[in-house]
């Protein structure tokens, strides 16, 4: 477990700041008459900036790359 948190810190914060994002833009933009799919509950605003946060995190995380030499 701490391996994988370790190699993955970017991504969890990424998702963490995402949530917070889509929480305060469903506060404080939101959605006026509750007909917009994304907008129109905090949990929906919320898990949507998580997996976009998630997303452009991992964008900028190194990657191991394995070489084979068997050539």
């Amino acid at each position: 477990m701490k391996k994988w948190f370790s190699n993955n810190k970017l991504s969890v914060a990424g998702i963490i700041i995402g949530t917070i994002a889509g929480f305060m833009y469903w506060k404080f933009v939101g959605c006026n008459f509750g007909s917009c799919l994304i907008t129109s509950k905090p949990i929906n605003s919320s898990i949507y900036g998580a997996l976009i946060g998630g997303l452009l995190a991992s964008l900028f995380q190194a990657k191991n790359k394995k070489v084979n030499n068997d050539i």
